[in-house]
């Protein structure tokens, strides 16, 4: 799966994970559709499979090159970059964006995933009945997911690591979003906006010598929860990624219709034209977590007003979306025929 790659193969390999970072960190969208449609999934997958029993022992026994190159250590770094820098730059203008431009923002990743579908559903032979069923099943969890209701923050560190285990499935499956499923965990405030923001807090400090972080109790707990949210992400990506390896090498065929299944499923999430609703007590007050953040209930959807300049506006984005994916599927079949 290893391949020859150019200058600028790297540089565009950086830029994927920024764009695999932000869609991580948007409620609703997946990273994996990014990685899926710019022709790099499989890969993905297959390099960190690598990161296994061999692995260890090659790692255990000094042999560092060998251990680097057996993982396509290449690859994942690169991508890996990319999904770092976006955690601090990309991420934090998509939040200003959501926050000033919510409809126009929705309705882009609204036709990404419009793009997705038709994408991966070209190379999809819909061979037997249960491949239909299997995508009837995806759409189903899809729209189940996307109407579950959230539940209450919990910084127990154990509960922490099981959210980055299950929070990572948004890079491995492509329709599952896991900042959304985070939502409905009740931490995607705490772990992906207050936990990254207090290490960007503390990075600068330690850049200005200034420690005085260090008697910060809040701040380190929210160290300490960034690091167990990690370690619990980087134990999921390595454990999905074997399953799905497996399933793609063995039902390809399924496994796309199930991922149809999802992001078709998805689309309800990022329905471009909604409201948030927080959740109230019975006196009518708005419930507020540990940090004072209103506490997400759900989303009240409804149909676009065609008179409104801004529903046109929305519908330019949604085109916007579509050509965004198409111009990344080209360049990921131009780089196959390139490297293969």
């Amino acid at each position: 799966m290893q391949q020859t790659r150019t200058f600028k193969d790297k540089f565009f390999l950086v830029l994927k994970g920024l764009a695999m970072g932000a869609a991580n960190k948007v409620p609703g969208v997946s990273g994996g559709v990014v990685a899926y449609v710019a022709g790099f999934y499989e890969e993905f997958i297959y390099s960190l499979q690598k990161v296994n029993y061999k692995a260890f022992l090659l790692l255990l026994n000094g042999k560092f090159k060998s251990f680097y190159h057996y993982i396509n250590g290449k690859f994942l770094s690169l991508l890996i970059l990319g999904m770092l820098i976006s955690y601090f730059s990309v991420s934090k203008i998509l939040d200003y964006l959501i926050d000033r431009f919510e409809l126009y923002v929705w309705s882009a990743f609204f036709g990404m995933i419009i793009g997705s579908i038709y994408f991966i559903s070209k190379s999809f032979k819909l061979k037997s009945l249960s491949n239909l069923l299997f995508i009837l099943f995806g759409i189903i969890a899809g729209v189940a997911i996307s109407l579950m209701e959230p539940a209450t923050e919990n910084d127990n560190l154990w509960f922490v690591f099981l959210c980055g285990v299950i929070g990572v499935s948004g890079m491995t499956l492509p329709g599952l979003s896991g900042s959304f499923i985070l939502i409905l965990i009740g931490n995607y405030v705490l772990l992906l906006v207050d936990s990254v923001n207090a290490l960007f807090d503390t990075l600068t400090d330690i850049a200005k010598l200034d420690f005085s972080f260090t008697q910060n109790t809040e701040r380190i707990n929210l160290l300490k929860v960034l690091t167990s949210f990690t370690t619990g992400s980087v134990v999921g990506l390595v454990t999905l990624s074997h399953v799905l390896g497996y399933v793609l090498k063995h039902f390809k065929n399924t496994t796309n219709a199930i991922i149809i299944g999802f992001i078709t499923g998805s689309l309800g999430v990022v329905w471009p034209w909604k409201e948030k609703v927080f959740k109230t007590e019975s006196n009518g007050n708005f419930l507020k977590d540990a940090n004072g953040n209103l506490i997400l209930d759900n989303y009240d959807r409804y149909l676009p007003h065609l008179n409104e300049i801004s529903t046109w506006v929305a519908i330019v984005f949604i085109i916007l979306g579509i050509l965004i994916v198409v111009g990344l599927e080209r360049y990921g079949n131009k780089n196959v025929k390139v490297n293969g």
